[in-house]
């Protein structure tokens, strides 16, 4: 589908799109997040977000290993790492900052205890110490520490997925089924644990870069086994859509997700059958084509997601401030737009800068004086 060397559309498509979603997910006054996909199947955005982050990983691993060797990939994805972990500790600290703006408005919210100001408050040396080694975890900051280990796990998994794709597909099934009882390991001040337990979602990147290493044939996509598999996927998703809509009552403890529970494996499976048949087809393609901007925020997923997580407490704080009535849902659609027309706009931004930076490197770089060359000659 895709040259080894070129970033895929549609990946950068969805991932813009999920990264959207997740803003609005976390909004509770928010319209466009009743017709998201966790009202109609049993997982969401974050399965999506994880699997595409492994499947970008393993692309990007793969170009930087056969275009300049096997250890500037390595140091890369090292340094992928510290950028992630850098990331995790800034938001964080907007996140804290973000609770010490509500208690200072008075604003009585259950966004308050998320962003764990009271601790501060109580330990403020402690609790720094806490979210430095991973004890705490704040917020949507939660989810990028488990992103931190993932990327310092790429240089070692993606080969192995080359060579031995079985070894690393049973290698992952095995860690997730033990997921539980290796998560006590981890630093946690929360007796729950971490939000998101890296032991059951490597499953989900690992899956993503199986993907990318060893991509389904069009022969097979287009073969008799592939039409049964995309109408028994189809089927599928109609009932768990049914289940969701007519019969689940509550919504479902919260250690399913934290764990990676197995029908939120199946539920995300069998949408992801269905959409890598329309990207076959050139479906999300022309459809890329068409929203550039959503493919930007793709492009720009760290930072967009660090925005999205801002917008989203500030957004969700507003509406609970306001009342409108049976007119209610008038702010929530504001909200909404609000949230994503501030990270349109700030990929737009964000990809200029970018682009600006490498330009005025790239004339810095000109400018230097070549060095003369010394040629060494034996007297006669």
């Amino acid at each position: 589908m895709n040259s080894p060397n070129r970033r895929s559309l549609e990946v950068d498509f969805f991932r813009g799109l999920v990264l959207l979603v997740i803003a609005v997910d976390h909004i509770s006054g928010s319209v466009l997040s009743k017709f998201t996909i966790h009202s109609y199947a049993f997982c969401d955005s974050a399965e999506v977000f994880v699997f595409l982050g492994g499947y970008a990983s393993a692309a990007a691993y793969t170009s930087l290993e056969s275009n300049r060797g096997a250890w500037p990939a390595r140091r890369r994805f090292l340094k992928r790492s510290w950028e992630i972990y850098r990331a995790y500790l800034f938001l964080a600290v907007m996140t804290l900052l973000g609770g010490a703006t509500l208690m200072w408005l008075r604003i009585d919210t259950p966004m308050f205890q998320l962003t764990e100001w009271p601790t501060f408050l109580a330990r403020p040396l402690g609790l720094s110490l806490d979210i430095a080694t991973l004890r705490n975890q704040p917020y949507l900051s939660s989810v990028l520490p488990m992103y931190a280990l993932f990327a310092l796990c790429v240089p070692f998994v993606v080969p192995l997925a080359q060579r031995k794709p079985v070894v690393a597909l049973f290698g992952s099934l095995g860690t997730w089924l033990f997921a539980s009882r290796l998560a006590q390991g981890l630093p946690s001040a929360y007796a729950e644990g971490w939000s998101f337990n890296p032991f059951a979602w490597q499953l989900m990147f690992v899956l993503g870069m199986l993907s990318r290493v060893q991509p389904i044939s069009d022969a097979f996509h287009d073969s008799r086994t592939a039409r049964w598999l995309t109408r028994a996927s189809i089927a599928v998703f109609l009932t768990f859509a049914f289940a969701k809509l007519f019969i689940e009552t509550q919504s479902p403890p919260g250690y399913m997700k934290q764990n990676l529970a197995t029908i939120r494996i199946v539920s995300f499976a069998v949408i992801a059958w269905l959409v890598a048949q329309a990207v076959h087809r050139g479906w999300i393609k022309a459809l890329a084509q068409r929203l550039p901007s959503v493919v930007n925020i793709g492009q720009q997923g760290l930072v967009c997601f660090i925005a999205g997580a801002c917008m989203s407490l500030v957004i969700d704080t507003a509406l609970r401030m306001v009342s409108f009535g049976d007119y209610q849902w008038l702010a929530g659609l504001a909200g909404d737009t609000l949230a994503i027309g501030t990270l349109l706009a700030l990929a737009a931004y964000w990809r200029d800068h970018k682009q600006a930076r490498q330009q005025a490197a790239a004339r810095i770089r000109q400018a230097r004086p070549v060095p003369a060359r010394v040629v060494n000659r034996r007297d006669p």
